[in-house]
């Protein structure tokens, strides 16, 4: 897996470290809706990125914030915009692709990882 353009070691998750920590962090699904549907992060709320600005309003400032897209770029640009306005906010590296080729479960059980 090459690294995106956007990473950064002080913005980047991993899924292990997502998975652990759980409801301690407000996991947000960037990706388009037909993305979203094919399978998603049980637990995550899905917020389209051209719509997470208007949406940051709505986001815990006194929690962590995890997003997500299909490999990490998306999530990666969110993730610093994020910071840079005061968030608290991480992008989780290798995204969904990751997380399912660690076999980390989707959901619906049957879920995939829809191409972008």
């Amino acid at each position: 897996m090459s690294a995106h353009p956007f990473r950064a070691d002080d913005v980047d998750v991993t899924p292990e470290a997502v998975q652990d920590r759980g409801d301690e962090v407000q996991l947000v699904d960037v990706r388009e809706p037909y993305e979203w549907e094919a399978g998603r992060i049980e637990g995550a709320r899905h917020v389209e990125l051209e719509r997470l600005a208007s949406q940051a309003d709505t986001l815990d400032r006194d929690r962590p914030v995890v997003l997500y897209c299909r490999l990490g770029a998306r999530s990666g640009m969110a993730a610093t915009a994020f910071r840079r306005a005061g968030f608290d906010s991480y992008s989780m590296v290798g995204g969904l692709e990751r997380w399912a080729a660690e076999g980390r479960p989707l959901t619906p059980e049957d879920g995939t990882v829809a191409p972008h």
